[in-house]
């Protein structure tokens, strides 16, 4: 499933190839159709993204005129959640003959944007969509976003840490590969509560995610790995030297030759290493002996 990186990143190419022209909508498929209409014709007028949802806000007259007097944000938003299998594509017209399951085709005077597979594509008003974004926890790459909003849901809670930063409600666009990056960067068990996680250390992993996601958005993939623990420690990361723990069961840790553990944790595959990430005293693991 994309993480947050991904969705700001789409946000922003959306936005440029888009913004502030009238977009034609439709659905091949058709299981957008109506969807569509509500929205064909008008203008793009911003993008946003939250965590794994984004957004785009549509002027509520066609050729993007609202009446006079109505606020700014009175128009209609198209919100999207491309789950595990949702896609993406786009470019210059003319366009391929839409095949297959396409849910979505948009198009100005010069581009197209074709999207597959979401589990999530809906047309809302201004107040659903904060309805949305209210359930969801702060993202690190909002602006103004309180990591301290996510340290109170972690500190009352006895459920394991590598649980917890996988909770949209808890935190916004972690994924997989950056719950089990920023666990190993911090030295911190996955299966540690996170009631008994030190506050110091959330803001500085919390500090270490905004960097890496922001990234993360600059470069279109994820890096986690420092210059010294990469094979090759000069020039731009491998993909073979991207991670440090993250599908890498069985191999040796980057910085203490350790195995790397393999779990599943809530029916996500969970990587840690058991030296550099221990357990506290007295813990039981899955999959260890007492």
């Amino acid at each position: 499933m994309p993480e947050g990186h991904t969705i700001h990143r789409l946000a922003r190419r959306h936005a440029k190839l888009f913004g502030g022209q009238p977009v034609r909508v439709s659905s091949p498929q058709g299981r957008f159709a109506a969807g569509a209409a509500l929205i064909d014709g008008h203008v793009l007028e911003a993008t946003d993204a939250w965590g794994k949802h984004l957004f785009h806000r549509y002027g509520s007259v066609s050729g993007g005129d609202n009446p006079p007097g109505a606020p700014r944000e009175s128009g209609l938003w198209l919100h999207v959640h491309l789950g595990l299998y949702g896609k993406f594509a786009d470019g210059l017209l003319p366009a391929p003959e839409p095949r297959g399951a396409l849910r979505m085709r948009l198009a100005s005077e010069q581009n197209w944007l074709d999207l597959r597979g979401p589990i999530t594509c809906d047309v809302i008003t201004r107040a659903e969509k904060d309805l949305v974004t209210a359930a969801l926890g702060p993202d690190p790459l909002r602006p103004k976003a309180d990591p301290g909003l996510a340290l109170a849901k972690l500190s009352r809670s006895r459920v394991a840490l590598g649980a917890l930063l996988m909770n949209q409600t808890v935190l916004a666009g972690v994924g997989n590969v950056y719950r089990a990056e920023i666990l190993f960067r911090h030295g911190v068990n996955p299966y540690l509560p996170g009631r008994d996680l030190d506050p110091a250390v959330w803001l500085d992993m919390w500090d270490d995610l905004v960097r890496l996601m922001r990234a993360g958005v600059r470069a279109g993939k994820i890096i986690t790995t420092d210059p010294a623990d990469r094979d090759r420690v000069s020039g731009p990361a491998r993909r073979v030297d991207a991670y440090y723990v993250y599908r890498r069961t069985g191999e040796p840790c980057r910085r203490c030759d350790t195995p790397v553990r393999h779990e599943v944790l809530v029916g996500r595959n969970l990587f840690w290493c058991p030296r550099c990430q221990p357990a506290p005293a007295g813990m039981m693991i899955p999959g260890e002996l007492s």
